[in-house]
Order: structure tokens, then sequence, then C-alpha cells
């Protein structure tokens, strides 16, 4: 598996880039990555779309009306060298006993019911996608010099260009 490439999102996988014209000249705009898409190049990703998208259809700056990144978070916990699946899951030590009628029996486990065991044999993952959305309003001529939040979509093409990794063609 490899980070999500700079590709337009599909039915089968929103892993990707993806667009809503929302009026002439405004537009939804967003990324999606995988977990090996760092923060970042999602974020560049999604730049590098608003200024293709501006260029593709006939205006030259675009403006950030808004712009947000989620995370989305998930935590696995894996087994460590005690446990393994196999044909009946999971395995652990574990023994039952008699506790006479009242209490029935029991189970005892070492690497549950004991403080010292538990918790000791299991691997945690942290995995994180990212998704970063815009709206952006896009123009003709020169961008506004006063909007910090304007981009000439041409300089944004040339200067992230080299760092836009496409899909491997087959």
């Amino acid at each position: 598996m490899t980070a999500t490439p700079y590709q337009p999102a599909t039915a089968s996988s929103r892993l990707g880039f993806s667009d809503e014209q929302i009026e002439s000249n405004r537009f939804r705009v967003s990324f999606a990555g995988n977990s090996l898409t760092s923060r970042e190049t999602v974020e560049r990703y999604l730049l590098y779309r608003a200024a293709e998208l501006t260029v593709q259809r006939g205006f030259d700056h675009f403006i950030l009306v808004t712009r947000d990144t989620e995370t989305k978070t998930d935590t696995y916990r894996t087994p460590g060298a005690f446990y393994g699946p196999g044909p009946w899951g999971y395995w652990s030590p574990s023994w039952r006993f008699y506790r006479g009628p009242r209490w029935g029996w029991r189970s005892y486990d070492p690497f549950w019911d004991d403080p010292f065991w538990r918790d000791r044999d299991w691997d945690y993952r942290t995995v994180r996608q990212y998704e970063a959305t815009a709206e952006i309003v896009t123009g003709r001529g020169p961008k506004p010099s006063t909007n910090v939040r304007a981009f000439d979509a041409r300089e944004v093409l040339d200067r992230l260009g080299p760092q836009i990794k496409m899909p491997e063609t087959r």
C-alpha cells in the first residue's frame, strides 16, 4: 500500500480529490488521503486541485473562503506473543474450577485476572487519515494583493507541481 496519489475520487473509493460547483465562480474542493498520506500532502493536493480547477474554468486566481482539515483517528490493539489467531480464535492459558453449588464453575485467566500480566502483550497502533476541504471563489485578472487568502492559480501550479505524485499508469 502507498500514499494516495493525486487522483480524482471515485464511487468505489472516496480517496483523492473531488469538487462541486456552488455558483458560477464558487466551488467546494476536497482531498481525502489514506492512512499513509500525511496531513501536509493532503493540504498540498487540495491547494493544487483548487489552482487546477481555477485554470480549467478559465480563471486566473482563487480566494480561500473557508478551509478545514479533518482527522479521522482509529486505534487498533493486536495481541502479542501469548495470543495468536488460530482455528479457535485468540487463546491464552486459562483454568476452570468448581467453587461449589452456590458459585458453580469459575474461570481463571492469569493474563486477564492478574494486574501484573494484564495488557502486557498487546500492541497498540494509531492510524490517522486526513481530509482537507475548502470553499474557493475564483476570479479573473491579478489576484487581490491585499487579501492573504488569494492565490495566483498558475503560480501555485508551477510551485507545487513538482511535489505532486500522480497515480502510476499500468
